[in-house]
């Protein structure tokens, strides 16, 4: 990975943003597969369907840590995560209006915003991507 980035810039994205490819488990299998338009794709057992009952599946970017839960829907949800909690600096806009307060980053819990938990937070977020580019 590349050295801890000096500053974020909150670029104002909302969770519907990542939202078009979901990582999740296969039903199935269990393997990594993703959710898209509401059908469940796995490239382990061919499976392609909707999902059961209209339900999500479960999400495969998914950890729990002594502090609580963390997740992210795909790699791009993730890395920004990782860019937020790397940074030293997080700058977000100086107008920032009323409805740009919900972005993903204003949204993580308080555990993961605070620097002492950064190393924690981090090592989660790295083993998390290994999950992925393992499968």
């Amino acid at each position: 990975m590349s050295p801890a980035p000096a500053r974020f810039h909150d670029p104002g994205a909302t969770r519907y943003d990542f939202r078009d490819s979901i990582l999740v488990r296969c039903p199935r299998c269990a393997r990594l597969a993703r959710f898209e338009h509401a059908r469940v794709i796995c490239r382990s057992c061919g499976r392609c369907g909707p999902a059961a009952n209209g339900t999500w599946p479960a999400l495969w970017l998914r950890t729990g840590t002594r502090h609580g839960e963390l997740w992210a829907y795909n790699l791009e949800h993730l890395d920004l995560i990782r860019r937020f909690v790397a940074a030293d600096l997080r700058e977000r806009d100086p107008w920032y209006e009323h409805g740009r307060k919900m972005t993903v980053v204003a949204r993580l819990p308080a555990w993961v915003k605070l620097a002492k938990n950064r190393a924690e937070v981090l090592r989660v977020i790295d083993r998390m991507r290994a999950s992925v580019v393992a499968d």
